[in-house]
C-alpha cells in the first residue's frame, strides 16, 4: 500500500510538472525553439564526433581513358526576326539570267541567276579533253608495241643516222672548198696589193708631171681647188686601210703557208675565216682608194677642169681588183656558212639518233613502270582538274540554298554579279544571331557544327551549322566582337523571333585521344604533370573515389594537347587505364564533411586552398 500510494503520488507529481513545462513552452515559444535547436545541434555534434575521420587525406582517381574530345566556344544572342539570307555569287561576270521574281516561292537548288559562263565552259571542256589525251596516253603505254610503231621507229633511226652522214660529207666538202678558195684568194691577193701600192705610193709623170706620190698628189690637188682640207682626210683614210689591209694580207699569208689541205676541221675553218677577214680589210683599202681617185675627178669636173685620164684608167684598175677579193669573200663566206650549218646538222642528227634509239629500245622492251606511274598520275591530275572545273562552272549557276520566298531581288539581266547580295531569300527556318569575341572569332569557321539552346524552352536542344561570320569585327569601348549567324538543323515551333539563345560551337574535334580530368593536369613551370599512385591501387573507378591511402602519390611528366571545360587531351606520358588522381581532399578535425570541388580545384561545394567550405572545415586540391 505504501508502495502504491507513493508511486501515485510520484506520477502525480510528474504529470503537474509535465503540465508545468508545456505550459512554459506555449507560453515562450521562441526560447523553447533556442532550446530545442541546441539539443538537436548538440547531438548532431555528438554523433560527428563518435563517426569523424579527421586527420585523414583522401583522394578522388580517375582513369585515363581513350575518347573523343569537343572543343567548342559559346556565346549567346537572339533568334533572328528576319528570318532572311543574302544570296551572294561565288563569281563574278555579266548576269545574263534571273529566272525568279520578288515574292515567288522557290524550292531548294531552284535557279535564281545565271551569270556569263563561257569562260569557264570553255575550261571545262579542255579539261575534259586533256583527260581522255591522258587516259589515251596511258592506254597507249600499256600496250604491247605494234610491228608498224617498231618498224616507224626503225625508219627514223636510220633517218637521223643518214642525216648525221650527209652533214658529215657535206662538212668534209666545205673543208675542202673552203682551203681551195683560200688558195685562189691568195693568188689573186699579191697583184691586188701591189696594184694598190704603186696606185698609192708610187710617181706617175701622167698626173702632171709631179715629184709626188700618187696619194699625196690627188689629196694636195683637191685641197687647193676646194680650199679645204677634203682631201687630206681621204688621203689619211686610205693610208690607215691600206695599212692594216697589207698587214692582214702577210699575217694571214703566213699562216696559210703553213696549213696543210689535210690539216684537221678546226685549223682550216680558222683559215678560212682569217682569209675572209684579210679579203674584207683590202676590199675596204680598195674601196677608200677609189674615194679619194673619184673625188679627185669629181673636183676637176665642178671646176670645169679636165682631169688626167690616168685617174680614169686606176679607176677602173681598183674596181677590177675589188670585184676579184669581193668574190673570194663571197665563196669564202659561203664556206663558213656550209661549215657553220653543217656542224650543226651533225649534232642535231646525233641528238636524234640518241632519241630515236632509246624510243625503239623503249617499243622493244614495254613500257617502264616509272612511265606508267606517271603517265596514271596525270591521268589523276586531269580528273582532279576536271572536277575542279565543273565545280568552278557550277558556281556560275546561283541556286536558291534552301526552301523559301524571295523578299528581295537586286539583281537584273546585264547586271555586273560581283560580291553583293543577288537576292535575299525569307525561310522558314530559323537563324541564331550572336556575337563572339575576337579570340573565338577567329577559331571559328563557317560550317562549324553548333549545339543551340533556349533560356524560354530549357528542355529543348537543337542542332546548328555556322553559316555566316562577320568580316570585319565591330569595336565598342576598346571591345571587338563579330556577329555570327547560325542556321537550325531542324525546326522547333515552340522557338519563336527574339528568344534568347545559347550556342556551343564546335571548333576542333579529336577522336580516339587519351583524356583525363582537367583537374588532375598540374602545370608547374613550362612543364605539366599528373599524379598517379605506383602501384596503382585495386578497385575500378567507382571504388576508388574518395578513398584514404597512405601511399604518396608520384608525379609523371606529360605532353598536353587540346582541352575543354571538362578533359584535356594528353599526348604523351601516360598510357591509357593509367590512374590519375583527379582531387586530393585534406580535411581538419573539426568536422567530417568531405565534398568533391570541381574542376581546375574551382567552383562547386568547396573552393580552392585558402577559401572556406563551412564552419571548421579546409579543402585543398593539389
Amino acid at each position: 500500500m505504501y508502495y502504491r500510494d507513493t508511486f501515485l503520488r510520484l506520477d502525480f507529481f510528474c504529470m503537474n510538472y509535465l503540465i508545468s513545462i508545456k505550459k512554459y513552452l506555449l507560453a515562450h515559444k521562441i526560447v523553447s525553439a533556442v532550446i530545442l535547436v541546441a539539443i538537436a545541434g548538440g547531438g548532431y555534434w555528438g554523433y560527428g564526433k563518435l563517426t569523424s575521420t579527421s586527420g585523414e587525406t583522401r583522394y578522388v582517381v580517375a582513369m585515363a581513358q581513350k575518347g573523343t574530345l569537343v572543343v567548342s566556344v559559346t556565346g549567346s544572342g537572339q533568334v533572328s526576326t528576319s528570318n532572311q539570307l543574302d544570296v551572294k555569287p561565288k563569281v563574278s561576270g555579266e548576269i545574263l539570267s534571273v529566272p525568279v521574281k520578288n515574292g515567288q516561292a522557290v524550292k531548294a537548288g531552284a535557279l535564281i541567276a545565271v551569270i556569263d559562263p563561257t569562260q569557264a565552259q570553255k575550261t571545262a571542256r579542255d579539261a575534259e579533253a586533256n583527260l581522255q589525251s591522258a587516259q589515251l596516253s596511258l592506254e597507249k603505254l600499256q600496250k604491247p608495241a605494234d610491228r608498224l610503231s617498231i618498224t616507224q621507229a626503225q625508219n627514223s633511226l636510220a633517218q637521223a643516222q643518214e642525216s648525221k652522214q650527209n652533214a658529215t660529207d657535206d662538212l668534209s666538202k666545205a673543208y675542202v672548198d673552203g682551203y681551195n678558195e683560200v688558195s685562189g684568194a691568195f693568188i689573186d691577193f699579191p697583184t691586188a696589193i701591189v696594184g694598190l701600192h704603186d696606185l698609192l705610193f708610187t710617181t706617175s709623170s701622167q698626173l702632171g708631171g709631179s715629184n709626188q706620190e700618187n696619194i699625196d698628189y690627188y689629196a694636195s690637188v683637191i685641197d687647193r681647188l676646194t680650199g679645204t682640207s677634203k682631201g687630206t682626210q681621204f688621203r689619211t683614210d686610205t693610208q690607215i686601210k691600206y695599212t692594216a689591209a697589207k698587214a692582214a694580207y702577210d699575217k694571214k699569208f703566213a699562216d696559210y703557208k703553213v696549213t696543210s689541205r689535210t690539216a684537221d676541221g678546226a685549223t682550216i675553218a680558222a683559215l678560212i675565216q682569217e682569209t675572209d677577214d684579210a679579203v674584207r680589210l683590202n676590199s675596204d683599202a680598195l674601196k677608200s682608194a677609189n674615194n679619194l681617185v673619184q673625188l679627185y675627178k669629181d673636183t676637176f669636173a665642178d671646176y670645169d677642169l679636165t682631169p688626167s685620164a690616168y685617174a680614169t684608167t686606176q679607176l677602173s684598175t681598183l674596181n677590177a681588183h675589188a670585184g676579184t677579193l669581193n668574190s673570194h669573200a663571197n665563196s669564202l663566206l659561203a664556206a663558213l656558212t656550209i661549215i657553220r650549218t653543217s656542224t650543226q646538222a651533225i649534232s642535231s642528227a646525233k641528238r636524234s639518233i640518241t632519241a630515236n634509239q632509246q624510243s625503239l629500245d623503249k617499243l622493244n622492251n614495254g613500257a617502264d613502270d616509272l612511265d606508267v606511274q606517271s603517265s596514271q598520275l596525270t591521268v589523276t591530275q586531269r580528273k582532279n582538274a576536271l572536277q575542279d572545273a565543273k565545280d568552278n562552272l557550277a558556281d556560275y549557276y546561283v541556286r536558291a540554298p534552301f526552301d523559301g520566298t524571295i523578299a528581295a531581288l537586286n539583281a537584273k539581266v546585264h547586271d555586273f554579279a560581283g560580291s553583293t547580295a543577288i537576292a535575299t531569300i525569307i525561310t522558314q527556318s530559323k537563324i541564331a544571331e550572336l556575337s563572339l569575341n575576337e579570340v573565338d572569332a577567329a577559331s571559328t569557321a563557317v560550317g562549324n557544327k553548333t549545339t543551340l539552346t533556349f533560356d524560354a524552352v530549357p528542355d529543348l536542344t537543337i542542332a546548328g551549322t555556322v553559316s555566316e561570320i562577320d568580316t570585319v569585327g565591330t569595336v565598342a569601348q576598346g571591345v571587338v566582337t563579330y556577329n555570327v549567324k547560325i542556321s537550325f538543323d531542324t525546326q522547333d515551333n515552340r522557338v519563336k523571333p527574339g528568344m534568347s539563345v545559347s550556342a556551343a560551337i564546335q571548333t576542333a574535334v579529336k577522336q580516339d585521344v587519351l583524356l583525363v580530368p582537367n583537374s588532375a593536369v598540374k602545370i608547374q613551370g613550362n612543364s605539366s604533370y599528373v599524379q598517379v599512385f605506383n602501384p596503382p591501387l585495386s578497385g575500378d573507378t567507382a571504388s576508388l573515389r574518395g578513398l584514404t591511402s597512405t601511399q604518396i602519390p608520384g608525379q609523371v611528366t606529360v605532353q598536353r594537347g587540346l582541352s575543354n571545360d571538362t578533359s584535356t587531351e594528353i599526348i604523351s606520358g601516360l598510357n591509357e587505364g593509367a590512374q590519375v588522381i583527379a582531387r586530393t581532399i585534406v580535411a581538419s578535425a573539426q568536422t567530417p564533411t568531405t565534398q568533391a570541388p570541381s574542376l581546375f580545384g574551382g567552383g562547386g561545394a568547396f573552393r580552392s586552398t585558402g577559401g572556406s567550405a563551412g564552419a571548421g572545415t579546409r579543402v585543398q586540391t593539389r
